[in-house]
């Protein structure tokens, strides 16, 4: 139980409980909403890693063998819902995603590169600037990889990845989603 605070002038009061929180996160994640395909022309040219077998090449010099310069795609999903928990400082998230890698052929076929499980810590924080309802997202936790096992993939260098991934993401991805946060009036 939590007790709101009284007022003697008008406000806005906002709660949200974990139950809330979860059961948006279930439904997000029953309905398939949580799912993500991100092409080669969708990664920014000045990302020093762009979505082909040559710059996969690195973590991968099979795939650069086997698929010279070929686009590749990648699709992400959750493979649990997030559990979220409530905090006086935010909402503190956990994310079970993955991300399964394709090359895109000449023909328009898609072929299995590799499939990796990626689990991240995060906290939203909802701030009040003049009249303005924002929030930002932050990493609070390690990002963890983890290579699926599927048979007949070329081998992958996970750790230079994940190293690349958390500079990408500490480069974009938050940014990105801080910007992306909707700035609603308050009334």
């Amino acid at each position: 139980p939590m007790a709101l605070a009284t007022a003697h002038e008008p406000m806005l009061l906002l709660a949200v409980t974990e139950f809330v929180a979860n059961s948006a996160a279930f439904t997000y994640f029953t309905a398939g909403a949580l799912r993500r395909n991100i092409s080669s022309s969708m990664i920014p040219r000045r990302f020093p890693l762009q979505l082909t077998t040559k710059s996969m090449g690195v973590f991968s010099p099979q795939l650069q063998e086997r698929y010279p310069d070929q686009p590749m795609e990648l699709h992400l999903s959750a493979r649990w819902q997030p559990l979220l928990s409530c905090h006086p400082d935010g909402l503190h998230g956990a994310l079970f995603g993955s991300a399964e890698a394709f090359v895109v052929l000449p023909n328009a076929t898609r072929v299995p590169a590799f499939l990796l499980n990626i689990d991240a810590n995060v906290t939203g924080k909802p701030t009040i600037t003049g009249n303005r309802l924002r929030g930002t997202v932050s990493l609070t936790g390690p990002l963890c990889l983890c290579r699926a096992g599927l048979r007949g993939l070329p081998v992958l260098q996970v750790k230079r990845l994940e190293t690349l991934l958390k500079f990408g993401l500490w480069l974009f991805g938050v940014p990105w989603a801080n910007s992306e946060s909707c700035p609603h009036p308050v009334p």
